[in-house]
């Protein structure tokens, strides 16, 4: 593939719809980025041929308009000295060097036009390679957020089966179980308590609801007597 084919190919591509439908993105604007680059090179040295090309031209050129220039000269002189026959041969040399100037400037400008256009598209392809490295840090900086959160999330799944969470859970349960049972035995002492065990208060209390019951018992009894 030449240069400008590969440089049409690229210039006219979507790179983010490339990537998008691409199964290993990262791999594929690697190798549109090697592409890139050798190509951007290779415009780069055609357009310095290019350039040398111009100025070898433009030497060409300006030789031809010096040498008519000089015939000129020649042909007035030949004037002034009343040799016209000369001076005839002088211009005709001046015509065809002015002639052979002309055709080389006409080539010189298509070669200026070939070099802006050369100019033109290097900065397209720089731009479009600025583009996609910029792409790449993006896809970069996914990757290792992808990368950290499967690493994180196989570290908790390595830690939830392990052996140590094991025996740890394990141990909560049997501080549970001991937990369960030593309020059920509080509960069982607290029905088997003794009066006695009672504060002296609540005691003074039970006895002073005694006289009151004692008493109102009385008064029941003395009105069914009367």
């Amino acid at each position: 593939m030449g240069i400008f084919s590969r440089f049409r190919d690229i210039i006219h591509s979507n790179i983010n719809a490339m990537l998008d439908k691409a199964e290993e993105p990262e791999k594929l604007i690697r190798l549109m980025i090697q592409e890139m680059e050798e190509t951007l090179v290779e415009l780069k040295a055609d357009c310095a041929r290019t350039m040398a090309q111009a100025a070898r031209i433009a030497r060409e050129h300006d030789m031809l308009a010096a040498a008519a220039g000089r015939w000129g000269e020649k042909a007035e002189l030949a004037v002034d000295k009343g040799r016209e026959d000369m001076a005839r041969e002088a211009l005709l040399e001046k015509r065809d060097l002015e002639a052979r100037a002309n055709v080389v400037a006409g080539e010189l400008a298509a070669v200026e036009g070939l070099i802006e256009a050369c100019r033109e598209d290097i900065a397209t392809l720089e731009e479009k390679l600025a583009s996609a490295k910029e792409r790449q840090r993006t896809l970069l900086a996914r990757h290792m957020r992808a990368t950290g959160r499967k690493r994180m999330r196989e570290d908790v799944s390595r830690a939830d089966s392990s052996e140590a969470l094991q025996r740890f859970e394990a141990f909560e349960a049997r501080i549970d179980r001991l937990e369960a049972e030593a309020e059920l035995s509080g509960t069982t002492a607290s029905r088997r308590r003794p009066t006695e065990d009672q504060s002296l208060d609540a005691r003074f209390d039970r006895l002073a609801a005694d006289e009151d019951v004692e008493r109102e018992l009385a008064q029941i009894k003395s009105r069914r007597a009367q």
